[in-house]
């Protein structure tokens, strides 16, 4: 199987990388990145981009892949509705139509976030970007899946990029094991979304598009 994964200098981004480098069903595992990540696997090759909107000079090297992990975003805080929607959306589907192109059986696995609005009615413009970005994925002739997850605890070297975040994370951190087994519906940490992306890969699908916090964690334990 071979993989491509957006956004894997980020924490999500991170947790996808590096459960596809562990998997032994992952023969390659491409990675799109703006500059080199400090990391060399015998299964990863990165692919240094700059425009996240076009991909043309691409196509070669994103044919015969077998799923996409998309991992790339940017926190909504101290962002106007514009700049966020070029970053969530159209980069998004940048990548989603080139690659539909390329490898037209790929399966698309996309991070969404809980709280996601598909009706465009939030007063959240997070909400509402992530929601239209959503749905038109769904709406076009790929096999894609939504991964909605709450609240995710980073492991194995993982860190967001946000500085208010990663504080956050350090304070629960030591709390996290109850929160996983008190409140599974809404904790899960990076690596269990990783392998819950490869799981769906594995066994061909998901009985829904859109996934939340006890559906990653059941497909990460499988």
């Amino acid at each position: 199987m071979r993989v491509i994964v957006f956004g894997a200098s980020g924490m999500v981004g991170h947790g996808a990388l590096r459960a596809s480098l562990r998997d032994d069903t992952v023969t390659e595992v491409l990675a799109v990145v703006r500059s080199p990540l400090p990391l060399t696997h015998a299964k990863l090759r990165q692919i240094v981009h700059t425009d996240f909107t076009d991909y043309t000079s691409l196509q070669d090297q994103l044919k015969g892949l077998d799923a996409c992990f998309f991992c790339l975003g940017v926190s909504a805080v101290g962002r106007g509705e514009e700049e966020y929607t070029h970053i969530t959306h159209d980069y998004t589907l940048a990548a989603a139509r080139a690659l539909q192109t390329a490898s037209p059986e790929l399966t698309f696995v996309y991070v969404s976030g809980e709280g996601t609005d598909s009706t465009g009615k939030s007063r959240q413009m997070w909400a509402r970007v992530k929601g239209r970005t959503e749905n038109e994925l769904l709406a076009m002739p790929i096999e894609a899946y939504m991964f909605r997850p709450g609240y995710i605890q980073p492991v194995d070297g993982a860190s967001s990029r946000t500085p208010l975040y990663r504080i956050l994370y350090r304070a629960t951190g030591a709390l996290y094991p109850i929160l996983r087994r008190t409140l599974p519906r809404y904790v899960t940490n990076t690596d269990a979304v990783g392998r819950a992306m490869l799981a769906i890969i594995r066994q061909n699908g998901a009985a829904s598009a859109v996934l939340r916090n006890s559906d990653i964690n059941r497909l990460a334990s499988v």
